[in-house]
């Protein structure tokens, strides 16, 4: 504890050494403290306000960037700016009144959330560039699309449906196995199936290290050396489908996704893109929705139709149906 005198001063205090005081009534500091305090550098991003705004990685997401996981990979990598500032931190917060660069993009500020069914084509690959130059889903968007994300990836030969959003975190939410979203898909695998093969893949198995959680499968029917199933399961890793019903030895030769939780592709055109309608999408996933990116009022104009894909330009089924060939009359 500091002892005071009868003066009022400290033990420590020396003459001449008290603070003065404005006519305001403010404290002055002296000669001495002033030539300490260091000069902000100019470079350097002033302490966030916590009180408001919003993680950046979040914000990002919500505005469609990418995922809050793939956003803060781009933090760490150095393309995330603020300000003019390049970010370190996923933990910065932003109001929306910033100016947020991605690369030389400016970001603009999340729009209300936004869902589209998209038929992937077999032979494009589902990210927006791809290092062998190969032709990706993004080439063959729509220009009226607007900036959007991928509710997972379907492989280059697989087809069907492909949800598409402008809200990286609805699309996070959609992925995540807690959720547990019924992917369903049609196989055509060359093998015989059996009643042992189908318990096989309903208990759920392990392949290579990699655990799968049980899989059911519906045989069909037989076409020559192929076999018809229908497959439902409820995560998203890499090529699961393949390489599960290839444990049990049915080779994967055609995959065609055709629900996605409760969306389905329909008789939507390879190709194709189409917009849920905001009061079926909130009725479907509005819990997943932020509430600060669910759509009021009307319904957010639609986008479009999608330009006729160079890989599929027939009209599209999910029907698969025998054709045998008929002989010569």
């Amino acid at each position: 504890m500091t002892e005071r005198r009868e003066t009022g001063r400290t033990r420590q205090d020396k003459p001449g050494s008290r603070p003065q005081k404005t006519r305001t009534g403010a404290v002055k500091n002296s000669p001495d403290q002033a030539r300490k305090k260091p000069a902000p550098s100019p470079r350097t991003l002033a302490e966030p306000d916590w009180s408001e705004g919003e993680r950046i990685a979040k914000y990002l997401a919500r505005a469609g960037v990418a995922s809050r996981r793939e956003v803060e990979r781009m933090i760490e990598a150095g393309d995330v700016i603020v300000n003019g500032v390049k970010l370190t931190s996923p933990a910065f917060k932003v109001t929306g009144r910033e100016t947020i660069k991605v690369g030389r993009k400016v970001v603009s500020a999340p729009e209300p959330t936004r869902l589209w069914r998209y038929h992937k084509p077999s032979g494009l690959i589902s990210t927006n560039l791809d290092p062998e130059g190969r032709r990706t889903i993004f080439d063959e968007f729509p220009k009226s699309l607007p900036r959007v994300v991928t509710v997972g990836r379907l492989d280059l030969t697989t087809e069907g449906l492909l949800l598409l959003t402008n809200d990286g975190e609805l699309a996070r939410a959609l992925e995540l196995p807690k959720n547990a979203l019924e992917r369903t898909y049609r196989v055509r695998a060359q093998g015989t199936v059996t009643d042992f093969k189908i318990a096989d893949l309903a208990a759920g198995m392990t392949v290579d290290g990699v655990d799968y959680a049980p899989i059911t499968a519906v045989f069909d029917r037989e076409n020559g050396a192929n076999s018809w199933l229908t497959v439902t399961l409820t995560e998203g890793k890499k090529r699961e489908v393949r390489r599960a019903l290839e444990a049990v030895n049915l080779m994967v030769n055609r995959l065609i996704r055709i629900n996605y939780g409760p969306f389905e592709l329909g008789e939507l055109r390879p190709g194709a893109v189409e917009e849920v309608p905001a009061e079926l999408m909130l009725e479907a996933v509005g819990h997943m929705i932020s509430d600060a990116n669910k759509p009021l009022g009307e319904a957010p104009k639609r986008a479009a139709p999608a330009a006729k894909s160079r890989l599929g330009t027939r009209p599209g089924s999910t029907r698969l149906v025998d054709r045998k060939r008929r002989p010569k009359k």
